[in-house]
């Protein structure tokens, strides 16, 4: 199976805005980045925006975060 590499996309978002990402994140035991893709994919998916390669029954699945030593 092929796998394709992640890309990096950077934004600027207000403090109060990633505060309410990272604890959105924090309760769904996902990391900030995947905390973001889940969002944009359910955006797209209410709005019927195509997201070609996303499979249409599920969103990303939480990814292992790692433990502050």
């Amino acid at each position: 199976m092929a796998t394709t590499k992640t890309q990096v996309f950077s934004v600027r978002i207000e403090p109060h805005i990633k505060v309410a990402m990272q604890a959105a994140a924090e309760r769904e035991m996902r990391s900030l980045a995947n905390m973001f893709e889940v969002m944009v994919v359910a955006y797209c998916r209410e709005r019927g925006y195509p997201l070609p390669g996303v499979p249409d029954d599920t969103l990303p699945a939480p990814k292992p975060r790692k433990r502050a030593s």
